[in-house]
């Protein structure tokens, strides 16, 4: 009797370590996060930083050189156009010229006196030779009255008349000429007037609007075509965002654009008004050279909205290039290359088991499915390398 209880012990404690071993053994469920997969709107959008600006900026410059007074006005100030005086320009008087250049001037005056007095005296023998043809063509008409010429003869002085005047007038044009080259050097060697560099001039503003930026502040002198300050009506904004020329081909004027992390609530409403048909290098923050193309939109939210922001803001565009009504949508983050396709896995009885996808549009954080799962299933995200197919799984979610 012992020895059977003995034993029955013996089997009893063998079979409660081989339990204890095929639980330690059994395989554990992996922890995993799923999402379901949906169906509704989808819109695949191209998102890149912008850039507010006014519509219609004018930038006020010197019309000449000279010696501007401080400019009182500060960006945000209303002018008015035609009657807000931007800035008083007084022009300079022409440098003085030092002793090399003062002999070179003179001795340009008196080439240019020599070069007038050749000229005049060839006017005036211009002049004479006009006169002779004349009087030979006077007399030549004469004898042809009396018969005693032919009327080629007549013809040849009526063109050598011709010729003595078109030469007079030359000689005339070549006095006006050298007068002007006189009074050219001449003038580099006068002192300057007062009434010449005297003379103050007032910059008034070419619009209605603010100042949006002051270029030039202190008194001093400017030449001329330096910018002064720009003007624009910031109740007329526009925003520009420039994109990868691969991403701008894709974009139509008249597409919706959402406005996002302007600094407001809500994002705004906009649409694209134009793509510039010319692109431009720009080197990215890792040193790599993008072609870029400039893509311009328009507000359309009211301007309560946006009243805040100025020229020169930044913001988050997303521009809208496909809209599908319907779509059967998974995260973005399921998704993984198997081969040449894509593929997911979703849990089925406490199981992932893997699919193969067919993909339709994408967009930053999900993606259309055309085939492969259905809308109401679970999909597994950010599936690790040691998930098989078939493996017991346990949703995260569902604790």
């Amino acid at each position: 009797m012992w020895r059977l209880l003995t034993n029955r012990r013996v089997l009893q404690g063998g079979a409660a370590v081989a339990v204890l071993l095929a639980v330690a053994l059994w395989p554990r469920a992996i922890e995993v996060e799923t999402a379901l997969v949906t169906r509704g709107p989808l819109v695949v959008s191209i998102d890149e930083e912008g850039e507010t600006r006014v519509h219609h900026r004018f930038v006020v410059a010197a019309p000449v050189a000279g010696r501007i007074d401080r400019i009182e006005l500060e960006p945000g100030d209303v002018v008015t156009g035609g009657v807000t005086i931007i800035a008083r320009l007084r022009a300079e008087s022409p440098p003085l010229l030092d002793a090399r250049s003062r002999v070179e001037a003179a001795a340009a005056v008196e080439t240019a006196r020599g070069q007038l007095g050749r000229a005049r005296a060839e006017e005036q023998r211009a002049r004479s030779a006009a006169a002779l043809a004349a009087a030979d063509l006077a007399r030549e008409q004469h004898l042809a009255e009396a018969g005693l010429t032919t009327a080629q003869a007549v013809q040849t002085r009526e063109a050598a008349v011709l010729a003595a005047d078109e030469s007079l007038n030359a000689a005339a044009y070549a006095v006006a000429a050298a007068a002007a080259e006189l009074e050219r050097a001449r003038a580099r060697v006068s002192p300057p007037t007062l009434s010449a560099s005297g003379r103050e001039l007032a910059i008034r503003a070419p619009v209605d609007g603010v100042v949006l930026r002051r270029h030039r502040e202190s008194e001093g002198v400017v030449t001329a075509g330096e910018r002064l300050v720009e003007i624009g009506d910031p109740r007329h904004l526009e925003i520009v965002a420039d994109l990868l020329s691969s991403d701008a081909v894709k974009v139509k004027p008249g597409m919706r654009v959402s406005i996002e992390d302007w600094g407001g609530a809500q994002p705004m409403a906009a649409r694209v008004t134009r793509v510039e048909p010319g692109g431009f290098t720009k080197v990215s923050a890792l040193g790599v050279e993008e072609q870029r193309v400039n893509v311009i939109m328009d507000v359309e939210d009211d301007e309560a909205a946006w009243a805040a922001l100025g020229d020169g803001y930044r913001v988050e565009v997303r521009i809208a290039v496909q809209e599908i009504a319907e779509a059967v949508q998974v995260p973005a983050a399921a998704l993984f290359r198997v081969g040449q396709h894509w593929a997911a896995f979703i849990v089925e009885d406490g199981r992932a088991r893997r699919v193969q996808l067919e993909l339709g549009a994408r967009a930053s954080a999900v993606a259309e499915v055309r085939g492969g799962v259905g809308e109401g299933q679970r999909i597994v995200l950010h599936p690790p390398d040691t998930l098989e197919d078939g493996a017991r799984v346990r949703d995260t979610l569902a604790r």
